[in-house]
């Protein structure tokens, strides 16, 4: 999945070319390039799809030159998961209706990748075998207000894994205390948002739970692979609901399992993300450009144009961004605000810096 605008990584992420798209750990590959490389490890080529906004099209070939122009599917509006789901596995389904699938946002960081392949294929197994929903809950290290949570039960599930346990409740970001008491009850995990299943399971629980968008798609399956296709979609999305879907099936459905991981995961949603998963220097700074002199500065993340001279005195605790023409100076403390930034440059500004 890698058609999000990523607005809380702005000025760096942008509309026009958003966080996925972005080499934003300075390590010469974007986000999506470095999941694209991580999956094809595992996943045939052939059997890799990304769902992107169509204006998006053109980046995701440049980037990922190796994929058939086929298995970039193009969404015209933006609906959520839920519909960009729906599509991916109808698709699939036409080609294939015993698939099994995996399906990932393109902008997450994994540190431990041999872990994270070693999961994936483990729950690939469970779900070729049962009809079940399956999720992979990371165990958390701290309690974190920027990620939902799924709660498990502890019964044995499966011997042969006893990390695998049945979903008892998915709850959105929480407030810090409430975030306090589920790391205290040991039986929570942070929602990854990745998701494997069959494309039967995943269609019969859009059959279940969203009917109005499954009935389009399933009254409309002849169209896809021909070239009735965009016009189709185009229709299907203009009439679909913004939903996600863990609001529209996940946490309706009884057949949704958990696997307990631990592969050094992040969503990398915000700058504070960044910062925790990046190297820092003797200062604790993460500093993400070729020319960046620091005095007296400490605990802050910088990221400008890697040759631009930049010398920063006296911060602590800040991130520092350059993008383009715009330049960001904001407590890190205080990031949540860039989401009000971004609204009142879009009103006040217009959208050139959006």
């Amino acid at each position: 999945m890698a058609g999000g605008v990523g607005s809380r990584f702005w000025p760096m992420s942008k509309v026009a070319h958003p966080k996925q798209f972005i080499d934003i750990l300075g390590i010469g590959q974007t986000l999506i390039q470095q999941t694209f490389q991580r999956f094809e490890k595992i996943i045939p080529l052939k059997n890799i799809y990304v769902v992107t906004n169509d204006i998006y099209r053109d980046i995701v070939k440049k980037q990922i030159p190796q994929i058939h122009e086929d298995n970039i599917l193009c969404e015209p509006l933006r609906r959520n998961t839920a519909p960009c789901i729906a599509y991916a596995s109808y698709k699939i389904y036409k080609t294939n209706p015993n698939a099994n699938i995996v399906v990932s946002p393109s902008d997450h960081i994994i540190i431990n990748e041999l872990e994270f392949l070693d999961t994936i294929k483990k729950s690939l197994k469970i779900t070729e075998k049962n009809e079940w929903l399956l999720t992979l809950g990371i165990t958390p290290l701290r309690p974190d207000t920027g990620y939902g949570y799924i709660q498990y039960t502890n019964e044995m599930v499966n011997a042969k894994y006893p990390e695998l346990k049945k979903v008892k409740t998915f709850t959105e970001k929480p407030s810090f205390e409430v975030a306090i008491s589920f790391l205290e009850s040991g039986d929570f995990l942070w929602n990854s948002g990745i998701f494997i299943w069959s494309v039967k399971s995943i269609i019969d629980a859009l059959n279940n739970y969203l009917p109005e968008l499954s009935s389009i798609f399933n009254d409309g399956i002849e169209n896809l692979w021909t070239d009735k296709e965009p016009d189709f979609i185009k229709w299907v999305y203009s009439v679909s609901k913004n939903i996600s879907i863990d609001y529209g099936i996940m946490e309706k459905a009884k057949n949704v399992y958990v696997m307990k991981s631990n592969f050094g995961w992040s969503d990398l949603g915000t700058w504070k993300s960044l910062f925790d998963y990046s190297n820092k220097d003797e200062s604790n700074n993460v500093i993400i450009g070729n020319n960046v002199l620091t005095y007296n500065t400490h605990d802050c993340i910088v990221n400008v144009p890697k040759d631009k001279l930049v010398i920063i005195n006296g911060l602590k605790n800040y991130i520092v961004v350059e993008s383009d023409n715009i330049l960001l100076l904001c407590n890190k403390d205080d990031e949540q605000m860039i989401r009000q930034f971004v609204n009142d440059v879009k009103i006040k500004k217009g959208d050139d810096f959006i």
